[in-house]
């Protein structure tokens, strides 16, 4: 009787812990929407300011994007995936769909990557003007963020591996979609805001 009311009280502690968990990233994605805001803000300010250098529509490849586009929206898809699998109880296929995501992923990063050095190469790199600096901030954090939740997912298969779907791994990959997801949101953003615009 003393045993299942200390298993009880362990598993009521564990729930409140990772519901706190869930509370706080959700705080954190606020505070990086700000900071995104703020990133879409100054390249508002920013983007006719060319300084007699090359322009946005001399730059930027609409195919370019749209396959980075489309890396990142199907990663988000085969995420849900991999939620999904999550919800069935099926750890192999939560493994299968999150491999897939992080190699859409890296896709996705090895893409932007081609396009910063392509854009270096011909001399109009983040120090050119106002404009390249503001864009390879906002482009350059969302990268960052996408490589981020790449270990994520890294992790969160090797924990899935090692522990299967334990109540604290499926709330670790609860907030993992919630990053990548977000991530896909300001994405489309910078599609509509800066590549869209800037080509047409």
């Amino acid at each position: 009787m003393t045993v299942d009311i200390a298993t009880q009280h362990e598993s009521s502690a564990e729930a409140v812990s990772l519901e706190n968990r869930d509370f706080g990233f959700w705080i954190y994605l606020m505070t990086d929407s700000l900071i995104f805001a703020l990133a879409f803000a100054t390249y508002a300010v920013m983007m006719d300011n060319t300084a007699s250098g090359p322009s946005a529509g001399e730059l930027f490849s609409l195919s370019h994007t749209a396959g980075e586009t489309f890396l990142l929206l199907t990663s988000t898809l085969t995420f849900g995936f991999a939620s999904l699998a999550m919800r069935e109880g099926q750890p192999s296929r939560v493994i299968l769909w999150l491999a897939v995501t992080m190699i859409l992923g890296m896709g996705f990063v090895g893409m932007e990557l081609s396009e910063f050095s392509g854009m270096i190469a011909a001399g109009a790199g983040p120090d050119r003007s106002g404009f390249l600096s503001a864009f390879f901030t906002l482009v350059g954090t969302h990268g960052l963020h996408v490589s981020l939740g790449i270990v994520g997912i890294v992790v969160t298969i090797t924990h899935v591996m090692i522990k299967g779907l334990t109540q604290p791994v499926r709330s670790r990959l609860y907030r993992l979609g919630l990053f990548w997801h977000f991530l896909d949101i300001v994405w489309i953003a910078i599609f509509s805001v800066v590549y869209l615009p800037g080509v047409l």
